[in-house]
């Protein structure tokens, strides 16, 4: 490209000032002429861009300036700091508590059916958890074993349960057997996992419901764990700073902990002096108990959920997640009641 020299306009001063000011030219070196006078006042409203020219290929290229387009931000859904719908949650919880209740206090044996339902529905959730860390636990022993489990509970006690539990296990062992030997210990142990995770615990509050107290016992059982996560829930955000496991559940704190063993030690003492005629320091010790069970009940279905690299179990409740996901405390809590009220409030 021939070069072009500077040549001076008519009237205007040698050297004109301007806002964006060009090096002066070397003592013979060919200046490039600026496609327009530099400025630095942009209209109210537009964009402009100006795209710079490299170095000895003319001069700046300026884009015609453009409108901006208003960008509509649609406000996302923020859940709470649990990370769950606390509305949602909370309105599941009390449709759930309201059908506890009206099972317990109209009619004691239909307990047993709403217990029943929701053993299937967490056998199913977990099994199908387990199958995402390439495990496949017979579902059909486990489920036909649920069932045995909670009637015998109810019709021959604590040797019923045991005995129901072991032909569960015996039945997962032999039904595997169809599939070959390939995998075999790890969908028989995952099956014998699921069958004593549910329905074997869920037991354990079949046992509480046969006295003639037996309502009051589970309903105790109930509220108490209830207390631990609305106490933990409760002081985890108000005060929560030290986390109790952060590579398990990096929400839960030390300072949610200290609030659920309190929560748990107010709900239990009245229920257990007042409703069973026991000491009140039972429901201390029950309280305490029950807090410690349902934290560590939590934590473990967390680390399997981790585990397996899935957030929740199942989507069937709005809030919480799967069935599962409510009966990861309350399942190992049954059996510590159980234990513990057969010791500060026998029937």
């Amino acid at each position: 490209m021939p070069a072009t020299r500077e040549v001076p306009l008519p009237g205007a001063p040698e050297h004109a000032p301007a806002t964006g000011e060009v090096p002066a030219a070397a003592p013979g070196a060919d200046a490039i002429p600026a496609a327009a006078p530099a400025t630095d006042a942009v209209p109210a409203g537009a964009s402009v861009a100006a795209v710079e020219a490299p170095e000895g290929t003319g001069a700046g290229l300026e884009v015609p300036p453009t409108e901006e387009l208003p960008v509509t931000e649609q406000p996302a859904a923020k859940p709470g700091r649990a990370g769950r719908n606390l509305v949602a949650a909370i309105g599941v919880g009390v449709g759930l508590a309201a059908l506890v209740l009206v099972s317990l206090l109209v009619y004691r044996p239909a307990f047993l059916l709403v217990l029943v339902a929701a053993v299937l529905v967490s056998v199913v959730e977990l099994s199908r958890a387990l199958r995402a860390g390439r495990a496949a636990p017979p579902m059909v022993p486990v489920l036909v074993g649920s069932v045995a489990m909670v009637a015998l509970a109810w019709t021959r006690g604590a040797t019923g349960l045991v005995v129901a539990f072991l032909l569960t296990v015996l039945a997962v062992l032999l039904w595997r057997l169809g599939d070959g030997p390939a995998g075999y210990l790890r969908d028989a142990s995952a099956g014998v996992l699921v069958a004593l995770y549910v329905p074997l615990l869920a037991g354990f509050a079949v046992l509480m419901l046969v006295p003639d107290d037996g309502a009051t016992r589970v309903i105790l059982f109930i509220a108490t764990v209830a207390g631990n996560d609305i106490g933990g829930y409760t002081a985890g955000v108000l005060f929560g700073r030290h986390a109790m496991a952060p590579t398990v559940s990096p929400k839960k704190s030390w300072e949610g902990m200290a609030g659920s063993v309190l929560a748990c030690i107010a709900v239990a003492t009245p229920f257990v002096t007042l409703g069973l005629d026991g000491p009140w320091w039972g429901g201390v010790v029950l309280g305490a108990a029950l807090a410690a069970s349902a934290t560590l009940g939590d934590l473990g279905e967390s680390l399997i959920k981790r585990d397996l690299g899935i957030k929740d179990m199942g989507d069937l409740l709005p809030g919480h997640g799967g069935l599962m996901d409510r009966m990861d405390s309350l399942l190992p809590s049954a059996a510590v009641a159980w234990l513990l009220l057969s010791w500060v409030a026998p029937a």
